[in-house]
């Protein structure tokens, strides 16, 4: 299971702790209701470097990006689902639109997003690739949302 830190602070000293000489890798969604696209996508990441964590958006993050009606799990929820599955060293949040600050306060040596977002306009990259570390816009798996499930849901019980 995943460490999950609510305190930066607290994971900036862990990461501190262990990451001489080691990638750390950071990526980070909604992950309301994770599906197999998700968990392909954590893998990929987590195969980026030797530490993956994972940024949440908060519920107020969520809703402002998704609707008044997401997020469906609770942040606690998301989280601690998202520290079970393999690969995922550790777990946080943010509760604004983006992690730009986090990703400025933490500095990870790794920024990965999925296949839908051009590597120029992933939030951080600036600060990633002064650093001396890269951004990667990994493969998008086709035919698998959360929208797409909540969908389904929808049109089959309503």
């Amino acid at each position: 299971m995943a460490k999950i830190f609510k305190d930066w602070h607290k994971l900036k000293k862990e990461l501190s702790d262990i990451r001489k000489g080691k990638e750390v890798v950071l990526t980070n969604g909604c992950f309301d209701i994770v599906h197999l696209g998700h968990l392909r996508y954590l893998q990929h990441s987590a195969e980026a470097g030797d530490y993956l964590v994972v940024a949440l958006n908060s519920d107020d993050s969520v809703k402002k990006l998704k609707g008044d009606t997401r997020p469906i799990n609770k942040l606690d929820e998301r989280m601690e689902f998202i520290s079970y599955i393999k690969g995922v060293d550790f777990v946080t949040c943010f509760s604004v639109d983006t992690p730009y600050d986090l990703i400025k306060f933490i500095r990870p040596d790794v920024l990965v997003k999925g296949g839908d977002w051009p590597i120029e306009s992933i939030v951080g990259v600036d600060i990633v690739t002064a650093d001396g570390g890269r951004v990667e816009s990994l493969k998008f798996e086709e035919g698998y949302s959360t929208t797409s499930i909540i969908e389904k849901i929808v049109k089959i019980y309503c």
